[in-house]
């Protein structure tokens, strides 16, 4: 699928969107959680193009009372500016309700002065909020505009934001189950990327920054790995392997093996072997994300130690994995995660139940 068809409509999205205010809904988080990377403060004045140049740079001074357009374009974008970091730290207060509100303020405002860049961010904005309160179709049109706009500034289909966008997108189509949107998504946002990677390879650092080039790759890094979770999701596991293998590469090379999002992937791609039967080959993956996972003091040890317990009863284990699970279940109480204390807890249950009959 190329991505004319992934992002069909979206001028008549962006229309739809300018003249009305259709977001009302509450809702929940939606898949790919997190994967927004939206800059505060100075950034934000970065993202709108900086601030405009001063009217006296310009032309010549006019008279008292005379206001130049620069200058109303600066107290505009000011504005703006101020409203979107007062939705944002409405968004860090778990007021969605408010940041909505406010982003459509800064839009209006946006489209009166006629502040492309800006009209673009905040659209971006948008979608994001909707994206995370699992408004996943107005989220849809958001990013699908965003992209319009971008698109329509000149910038190319391989550029990494609209890569961002079509992840999103893709794990859009994924959490509404829509299999070829939600495959063609991630297949595109992979395949332009590789060839990126290949095409840049040999580029001097004075051309593009070795930074330039290690985001590129840890952003196919995510987007095999949200194609791995959906093609295990997908009960596809042999397939989701690979992306998981190729992902944990990248992940290892650009990050180190000590980073979380490693270990992460490690465990991962542990799991999607075990979901194969290849229980001694996910064990080795799983024993050793679990001790770089201590020696981090990672976040999600306690998920860790889990899918290492898991493993070890594959193998018939039982009396170490149900050590892991008193260990995995001390930490879930640390972290007060109360989904994984009361799944850890029937997983520890069920494994006594197993003992008792053997």
């Amino acid at each position: 699928m190329t991505l004319a068809c992934i992002t069909a409509h979206a001028d008549k999205n962006a229309d739809a969107i300018r003249t009305s205010r259709p977001y009302q809904s509450d809702h929940g988080l939606a898949q790919g959680a997190g994967t927004s990377r939206n800059p505060a403060g100075p950034a934000v004045r970065r993202e709108l193009g900086g601030s405009m140049p001063a009217a006296a740079d310009e032309e010549e001074q006019q008279g008292a009372g005379g206001a130049t357009a620069e200058d109303a374009a600066d107290e505009a974008e000011a504005e703006i500016i101020q409203l979107l970091k007062r939705a944002k730290l409405s968004i860090m207060k778990d007021e969605p309700e408010e940041a909505e509100l406010i982003l459509h303020d800064a839009l209006r405002l946006a489209y009166q002065s006629d502040n492309k860049k800006a009209i673009t961010y905040t659209y971006d904005l948008m979608a994001n909020l909707a994206f995370i309160r699992g408004q996943l179709e107005n989220a849809e049109q958001l990013f699908k505009a965003t992209m319009s706009y971008l698109l329509g500034g000149g910038m190319k289909q391989e550029d990494n934001a609209i890569i961002e966008i079509s992840l999103k997108l893709a794990s859009i189509y994924a959490a509404q189950n829509r299999q070829e949107f939600a495959l063609a998504g991630y297949e595109f946002c992979i395949s332009t990327l590789e060839e990126k990677i290949e095409r840049e390879k040999e580029l001097a650092e004075d051309v593009m920054s070795v930074e330039e080039k290690a985001n590129t790759h840890l952003l196919l890094g995510m987007c095999l790995d949200a194609c791995a979770r959906y093609l295990l999701f997908s009960k596809q596991p042999s397939q989701a392997q690979r992306m998981y293998e190729k992902a944990l590469q990248i992940s290892e090379e650009i990050q180190g093996e000590r980073h979380p999002q490693t270990i992460v992937l490690m465990s991962d791609l542990a799991t999607t072997l075990d979901a194969q039967g290849h229980f001694d080959e996910a064990y080795v993956y799983m024993q050793r994300a679990s001790d770089l996972a201590r020696q981090i003091n990672h976040p999600e040890l306690h998920m860790v130690l889990s899918n290492l317990a898991a493993i070890l009863i594959h193998r018939e284990r039982y009396t170490q994995a149900k050590e892991i699970y008193q260990e995995a279940l001390k930490q879930a109480e640390l972290k007060r995660d109360e989904v994984s204390i009361q799944h850890i807890r029937e997983e520890l249950a069920e494994l006594l139940r197993k003992k008792s009959l053997t």
